[in-house]
């Protein structure tokens, strides 16, 4: 090969390269992070500041009693309800706890959305929204703050064992849905918008409710 022969060569391949590498930078996207900016918890028109975040925390002087909730800043609702039971359900709820009980001082319809920072705010959500103001309260919906293990799996004999059934979110039930391995209101859903619901795109859902899939995620039927 001559040496001209040699550089036209290198020279194609250089440009075939530079082809190939050009278009892959066009067609791989790069990750779009999801947010709770322009979500349904978004209230950033509530504040004079359009404020986001501001409405649950706050970098500074944070409730540091409420128990899982990081520079909790957001009035907490101090109701007792009335909770779901059925001869069918072998679990046993307690009052809401833990993210229950931080997402029910919004949709308790008690606490108004815009009680935070130490004020006492004026815009409440209701019904539909508001599931803790209706009369039966929580007795008609999905029971929450309840212990969900492998042994009460076991002991329904229609529940899929948490530690080792994929939760269809990269990891197990156990490691993806459930907190301190209790079933809370953000084991179906997400508060921030994340990746995850952001694809769902309907109520804040982690799991789409196609074909039941949310439902079937946990109940073996």
């Amino acid at each position: 090969m001559s040496t001209q022969s040699f550089f036209m060569t290198k020279s194609t391949g250089l440009k075939a390269l530079g082809c190939v590498l050009a278009v892959t930078a066009l067609t791989v996207a790069p990750t779009v992070r999801s947010s709770i900016v322009g979500s349904a918890h978004d209230f950033s028109g509530l504040s004079s500041k359009q404020q986001v975040c501001v409405f649950c925390h706050t970098p500074h002087r944070a409730d540091a009693s409420v128990v899982d909730a990081p520079l909790w800043n957001h009035q907490v609702t101090n109701r007792t309800y009335q909770l779901y039971d059925s001869p069918t359900m072998d679990a046993i709820p307690d009052q809401p706890t833990g993210a229950s009980r931080l997402c029910l001082s919004c949709h308790d319809g008690s606490v108004a959305i815009d009680s935070f920072g130490g004020r006492t705010g004026t815009i409440y959500m209701n019904p539909p929204l508001a599931i803790g103001a209706d009369p039966e309260e929580l007795s008609n919906d999905h029971p929450i703050s309840f212990v969900y293990d492998d042994a009460l799996a076991a002991q329904d004999g229609e529940l899929f064992p948490p530690s080792s059934t994929p939760s269809g979110l990269g990891g197990s039930i156990q490691k993806d849905l459930l907190f301190n391995g209790r079933m809370e209101c953000s084991s179906c859903h997400d508060v921030h918008n994340g990746a995850s619901a952001a694809a769902v795109n309907h109520k804040l859902l982690l799991i789409t409710e196609t074909q039941s899939r949310l439902c079937l995620t946990c109940h073996d039927k």
